[in-house]
């Protein structure tokens, strides 16, 4: 029998700490401690070359059940459709217009953050709304 291994979901982005805590509201993860010898971030980053500072940033659930995302500068923009994406599963359970409404709801709630609704998908049962982060990464409310 194998065993369950831990792991970690990767961004590469242009602003890690932007979008780490814009992830951090939308799931109620909180932001990493700072690295091991630092009493804070900015303690760490001054510790940092130019060059490296702000280059990552990762934040968890508080409660352990979930992954560690992790946040990393890249030089080059989004260029593509993601390959993979994340769905902030807020409908589990529920159909129709009760389903549609928690979609609803919860688009109304990550807009304002910074969130971007692409478009509502509803068939009179199941419904998905697909979204964009602050860098133009999709996402799923379903």
């Amino acid at each position: 029998m194998s065993s369950i291994k831990k792991f970690q979901v990767t961004f590469d982005c242009a602003e890690p700490e932007r979008l780490a805590l814009f992830w951090c509201e939308v799931l109620g993860y909180v932001a990493a401690p700072p690295p091991a010898g630092f009493a804070t971030w900015d303690d760490f980053r001054a510790s940092q070359p130019a060059e490296e500072r702000d280059a990552w940033f990762a934040c968890s659930d508080p409660s352990g059940v979930g992954p560690r995302l992790y946040f990393q500068r890249v030089p080059e923009g989004k260029a593509a459709k993601n390959r993979l994406h994340l769905d902030i599963r807020v409908g589990t359970g529920l159909v129709g217009e009760e389903r549609l409404a928690a979609l609803e709801a919860e688009c109304a709630r990550l807009v304002p953050l910074g969130a971007v609704h692409v478009r509502t998908l509803y068939d009179g049962n199941d419904a998905c709304i697909p979204m964009l982060d602050i860098e133009g990464n999709e996402f799923c409310v379903d």
